[in-house]
């Protein structure tokens, strides 16, 4: 992944809070196994999705995208003792890798795992949401806010993973069908009258969005 500003990334990194040894041991095992650890979210946004979770005190968390299990147990510090995360992959081997951790932490009872296509399981789930991640499949950016963006609590929050897209939609022609997913997705929720939002440049860009 090209992070935007690499220097500043480090620096960012070095002043923010440490990681506790679950979420070290999930970043160690993903870089030396897996070969596209460059998706793991990392220290610096880690610590800010469980900030933000920490904040807003979630009872029903949903998360699009589990990878390795490192952004669930992130988002999952903040919820109440009868909060619930529930996270979709749809990736047989991943989903594995992310259940192990998911069973060595102290909130395995308040996690599930769900393996299969996101666009179906949302649909099944009967859940009003606090808090939304989405960090999967680009070209489906805009179908999972549309599925999701109904059940979310009013004042209720959704994060978005890479809206710069590699700093591709900075580009005055946008090629490449991810990035013109990214930069119809940003346009999308920048026109949605339902939500307001605001862009951070943290990695490969975060968006937050608040539906009103």
């Amino acid at each position: 992944m090209d992070i935007l500003n690499t220097l500043a990334e480090q620096f960012c990194t070095h002043f923010s809070s440490g990681q506790d040894a679950l979420l070290q041991e999930i970043e160690a095992h993903t870089n030396q196994h897996h070969g596209h650890a460059h998706m793991l979210s990392g220290k610096w946004q880690g610590k800010f999705l469980e900030m933000i979770s920490m904040m807003i005190k979630p009872t029903k968390v949903l998360e699009i995208g589990s990878f390795t299990g490192f952004s669930a147990l992130c988002l999952s510090k903040g919820l109440t003792t009868e909060g619930h995360l529930h996270t979709i992959e749809i990736r047989d081997e991943d989903a594995k890798t992310a259940q192990h951790f998911f069973e060595k932490s102290s909130v395995n009872n308040q996690i599930t795992l769900h393996i299969g296509n996101a666009k179906d399981i949302i649909q099944k789930l009967d859940e009003d949401w606090d808090l939304i991640f989405i960090d999967a499949d680009k070209v489906s950016y805009i179908e999972y806010y549309e599925l999701t963006l109904p059940r979310l609590k009013s004042g209720g929050w959704i994060l978005v993973d890479n809206v710069f897209f590699h700093g591709q939609v900075f580009a005055e022609n946008i090629t490449g069908k991810n990035a013109k997913a990214i930069d119809a997705f940003n346009k999308h929720v920048a026109s949605d009258l339902r939500v307001e939002q605001v862009m951070i440049p943290i990695r490969d860009g975060l968006m937050l969005i608040r539906k009103l």
